[in-house]
């Protein structure tokens, strides 16, 4: 359901989020979320452009989060890389039907407003506050230690 561009984009953000207020690069950022550098830095320009992260140049300087963790919701983050399609007309350009969806269309749009509004009410810090033992972007353990 959702692109490599967005999950790449929600991986880089909860890494900072998680790393907030420090300033990462991308080369760490990168490593810390496997995404691979060229793809990450595309990703990382659109959330520029957006304006969820911003440069900070300098020693120490990287990228970092233009809002607090508590202030940045995972739907800003989708809809700067790639905004949820809804279904606004008959997508298969049915004159008869125009805007008045057919039931199918209805609901499947009604699906896409129900994944809108739960990411519109999430925030970065409600992800990394949440109480599981699989926090975002852990350490796995190597196959065969215990």
């Amino acid at each position: 359901m959702f692109s490599q561009t967005v999950e790449y984009a929600l991986r880089a953000v909860v890494h900072l989020a998680d790393q907030a207020p420090a300033a990462r690069t991308t080369d760490q950022i990168a490593e810390a979320t496997r995404v691979p550098k060229a793809y990450l830095s595309k990703v990382l320009q659109g959330l520029c452009h957006a304006g969820i992260v911003a440069s900070k140049r300098g020693l120490g300087g990287g990228m970092v989060l233009t809002k607090t963790p508590s202030e940045l919701t995972i739907l800003e983050v989708v809809n700067a890389v790639e905004p949820i399609g809804r279904i606004r007309t008959c997508p298969l350009g049915l004159a008869a039907h125009g805007v008045r969806l057919c039931p199918l269309h209805k609901r499947m749009d009604n699906a896409l407003a129900m994944v809108e509004d739960a990411f519109r009410q999430t925030t970065l810090a409600e992800v990394l506050a949440e109480p599981t033992e699989s926090r975002p972007l852990c350490e796995f353990p190597s196959v065969g230690k215990s």
